[in-house]
C-alpha cells in the first residue's frame, strides 16, 4: 500500500510533470484567448456593420446606387403593381431599414411596375382538390375561399370561379366549389360479394358510392383479391357512401404482396398529371 502512495505522489509531484501541464493549461488559455478576441471577431466581421438605407421610394436604379455604396448587394425579389407609386420605384424592402447588418449582405426589394403581371388560369374542374391547389401555384395563383357542395365525389372540384383561360393578375386567388362526398338521393348498394377487388370498385363508383377502408383477411378458401365481405349491408344508402370491404388475401405470401390491384382514389377520380391547359374557351361565365 505504501508503494501505491509513493508512486502516486512521485507521479504527480514529478517537476517534468508539472512543468507540462502547466505549459497545456497555458497553451489552452491563450488558444481559447485568441479566438475569442482575434480569430472569431475577425471571421464574422464582428463590430463592422452597415446600416441599411432606407430605399422604399426611390427609383431602382437610385436604389441600386445607394445599397452599392454602402457595399450591399441586391436582388430583386418580385414585381408588383401599385398605384401609389410610379414605375419602377422600389415599394418594399428586406431588411429593413435602419436595420444593422454585415458587409456584402444581399437586400431584397420588391419593385413596382405599370401594370401587374398576368396569367392563364387553367382548368382545374373535376381534379382533386389537391391536384387543383398545386397547379394553381404553378401558375402562379392562389386558392382562394373553399366551398364544400353536396356531390359523391369527395374533395373534387366542382366549380372554379374564374373560368379557364381567362388572363388574371399574378397571385389572384380562385375559389373552388368542392365536393363534400355525400349525395342527397339514395342509392341501392350492389353486391359485390365474390367480385375481385377492381371489379368490385368500379361497380361501386358507377353505383354513386366510395371505396372506404380495406382490409385484408388471410384464406385459402378463395382467390386472393376476392371481397369476402363489405360494411354496411343495408339496401340502400345515401349517394357517396364510404362502403368498408374486406378482401381475401393469401397466407404464405408477405404483407407487402397482399395488396393486390391499385385501389381507385376514395374521391373517384384518377389522379391526374398536373400540367397547364392551353386550349379554353374565353366566353364560359364566371359563377356568383
Amino acid at each position: 500500500m505504501m508503494n501505491v502512495i509513493r508512486f502516486l505522489f512521485d507521479f504527480f509531484f514529478n517537476r517534468k510533470l508539472l512543468f507540462l501541464l502547466i505549459g497545456l493549461i497555458a497553451f489552452g488559455a491563450l488558444t481559447i484567448v485568441l479566438l475569442d478576441r482575434v480569430f472569431m471577431p475577425s471571421y464574422t466581421q464582428y463590430g463592422h456593420g452597415v446600416t441599411v438605407p432606407d430605399i422604399i421610394r426611390l427609383p431602382v436604379e437610385d436604389a441600386i446606387h445607394a445599397l452599392e455604396s454602402r457595399g450591399l448587394r441586391y436582388e430583386v425579389a418580385s414585381e408588383r403593381s401599385n398605384e401609389a407609386f410610379p414605375p419602377d420605384y422600389v415599394i418594399e424592402q428586406n431588411p429593413d431599414a435602419g436595420l444593422i447588418v454585415k458587409p456584402n449582405r444581399k437586400i431584397y426589394i420588391t419593385v413596382n411596375v405599370a401594370s401587374a403581371p398576368t396569367v392563364s388560369v387553367p382548368g382545374i374542374e373535376n381534379l382533386s382538390l389537391r391536384n387543383a391547389t398545386i397547379q394553381l401555384e404553378n401558375a402562379g395563383l392562389q386558392v382562394g375561399n373553399i366551398t364544400y357542395e353536396s356531390s359523391r365525389f369527395r374533395n373534387s372540384v366542382l366549380r372554379q370561379s374564374v373560368p379557364a383561360g381567362r388572363r388574371v393578375d399574378h397571385h389572384t386567388a380562385i375559389d373552388l366549389i368542392v365536393g363534400d362526398g355525400l349525395g342527397t338521393a339514395m342509392v341501392q348498394i350492389p353486391d359485390i360479394q365474390n367480385m375481385h377487388l377492381t371489379e368490385a370498385q368500379n361497380v361501386l363508383l358507377e353505383a354513386g358510392l366510395r371505396v372506404g377502408s380495406i382490409r385484408f383477411e388471410p384464406t385459402e378458401s378463395v382467390l386472393p383479391n376476392t371481397i369476402l365481405a363489405y360494411d354496411p349491408e343495408d339496401s340502400s344508402v345515401f349517394e357517396g357512401t364510404a362502403i368498408d370491404l374486406t378482401v381475401a388475401a393469401n397466407p404464405s405470401e408477405e404483407e407487402e404482396e397482399e395488396v393486390g390491384p391499385l385501389i381507385i382514389d376514395e374521391s373517384g377520380l384518377i389522379e391526374e398529371d398536373v400540367e397547364e391547359e392551353d386550349e379554353f374557351d374565353p366566353d364560359l361565365p364566371d359563377f356568383n
